[in-house]
């Protein structure tokens, strides 16, 4: 009840997840801000939700972008109002930014192979960049609209990295373990305003993003597949529509409007298990 007629801003729309927030915000009765890097994506995202019946505009943008934020913002304070409620989606790995084995033994080295001394400093800056700043920036935009409004929140989306570091994903997990702080940081500033900051941390779930490092040019379960799967209780990867709950309830200040500066897992209980 909370969602229904709330502006709603979703960076990294055109993304599998996001994509998906999208779709249970409009159908919730909120008024969503599609925005996303291209445009093809979130133009046919808007259309398919304007024939669900729901209302969804697209806006491409780089989150990066200073200017081309602060020029969004005002088309959507002109085309829906002002922001309520944004999701920082916007988010991603970049390969140069992984070693491509987990341990690194001091043999003759293998053409090919990237271990911690091989990795490439400007991809994890920029992959850093992509997921905090990408975070940072948006919130220091549309918060502006939700001072002295209630009803009024955030949502960032983490990751399981951000707990425990990942073998290979050096750049993300620790751009994740900062979305994680930055949440925290963000829920203690914006208390007295009654703006709460929450995120959710997905498990395990294939996306664009992570297929090749979960699935083989065949279609079938890579090794670190095995490993994660054998490390989920549930014994599978997640579906994207099962995030929605997490997402609907912390966004809803109806239902959680005493809910500030959480990390909510959704992950089959791979938090919780201790691998015995």
């Amino acid at each position: 009840m909370g969602i229904k007629d709330k502006v709603v801003v979703i960076t990294g729309a055109g993304g599998v997840l996001c994509s998906e927030f999208a779709r249970a915000v409009a159908q919730a009765g909120g008024k969503v801000a599609l925005l996303n890097r291209s445009a093809d994506k979130i133009e046919r995202l808007a259309t398919e939700i304007a024939k669900e019946g729901g209302i969804a505009l697209p806006y491409p943008v780089n989150v990066l972008d200073v200017a081309g934020l602060k020029d969004v913002h005002e088309r959507i304070q002109r085309d829906l109002g002002p922001c309520d409620i944004l999701i920082n989606g916007a988010g991603g790995n970049m390969d140069r930014a992984n070693t491509t084995v987990e341990y690194f033994e001091q043999t003759e080295a293998v053409e090919g192979q990237r271990t911690f001394f091989e990795l490439d400093e400007e991809h994890i800056d920029a992959v850093f960049k992509l997921n905090f700043t990408g975070t940072l920036l948006p919130t220091k935009e549309f918060a502006r609209d939700m001072l002295g409004r209630s009803g009024c929140s955030i949502l960032n989306v983490s990751s399981m990295a951000s707990y425990h570091p990942m073998t290979k994903v050096l750049g993300y997990a620790g751009a994740k373990a900062a979305i994680n702080n930055l949440t925290e940081w963000l829920a203690v500033h914006f208390a007295k305003e009654g703006i709460r900051v929450n995120a959710i941390a997905p498990g395990f779930f294939s996306t664009a993003q992570n297929r090749n490092l979960l699935f083989d040019k065949d279609g079938n379960h890579t090794a670190r597949s095995h490993k994660i799967i054998a490390g989920t209780p549930m014994g599978r990867f997640g579906e994207p529509k099962e995030l929605l709950g997490g997402v609907l309830f912390l966004i809803d200040a109806e239902v959680s409007g005493f809910v500030t500066g959480i990390v909510l897992p959704v992950d089959g209980g791979f938090l919780a298990y201790s691998g015995v």
